[in-house]
């Protein structure tokens, strides 16, 4: 018995390593990110953030996407809380993208031409304020940009119209660790098998002049 107690009290020891490493390797990642001159960040949400993280991780001159929540009005919101759906929170996404090799206009067109543009409150199956779509913009051009093309795609949708909110942005909170890379890193759970994949699949095959060589 004692060898069996000593053996899990190691085995936890060893998971709680490998989860402070693997945080420790993310926050490098994001100050490297947020240290590189070239670089500039985008804000979208668009239903689970599972599936929006891995298709905008496909795109040609995205360097990383991070899950998270935005567009509520409490802070340090977590994945419970906003899944309630009274913190006014969308599960969103921070893109970190490089302007010489893909434009924010290219990049508002992967979001709109990665979901289903008229659904209210939610993409697919998943229901709520919490997997509304935003569009967040942080200048005047930007906000020119994603009004334009609501423009053009409400004249093609009339009488539907984009549900998609268009918000100026205010602040990105990072989700939790297990979040991120999640489809990348569960390929056969059940839910990134049935929904995330090919909703990744359908942008692949509408958008492959932006898709990555090594996807």
């Amino acid at each position: 018995m004692k060898n069996q107690v000593i053996a899990l009290i190691l085995a936890l020891l060893f998971v709680s390593s490998c989860s402070q490493a693997s945080n420790q390797s993310e926050k490098e990642t994001l100050e490297n990110l947020q240290q590189d001159p070239k670089l500039k960040k985008a804000y979208f949400a668009s239903g689970c953030f599972w599936c929006v993280e891995a298709i905008y991780e496909s795109v040609k001159g995205v360097k990383e996407s991070i899950s998270g929540y935005a567009g509520g009005h409490t802070k340090n919101p977590t994945y419970e809380a906003s899944n309630t759906g009274r913190t006014g929170h969308a599960e969103a996404v921070e893109i970190y993208y490089d302007p010489a090799v893909v434009s924010f206009s290219t990049l508002v067109d992967v979001y709109f031409g990665s979901q289903n543009v008229t659904q209210v409150n939610g993409q697919g199956p998943d229901i709520g304020s919490q997997y509304r779509s935003i569009i967040f913009y942080q200048s005047a051009e930007e906000k020119q940009i994603i009004e334009a093309k609501i423009k053009a795609l409400n004249a093609e949708l009339a009488p539907e119209k984009v549900a998609a909110e268009v918000k100026v942005f205010e602040k990105f909170w990072v989700g939790e660790n297990y979040h991120q890379n999640y489809e990348r890193l569960h390929p056969n759970q059940g839910y990134i098998r049935a929904v995330s994949i090919p909703r990744l699949n359908r942008f692949k095959a509408k958008f492959p002049e932006l898709i990555k060589d090594d996807h």
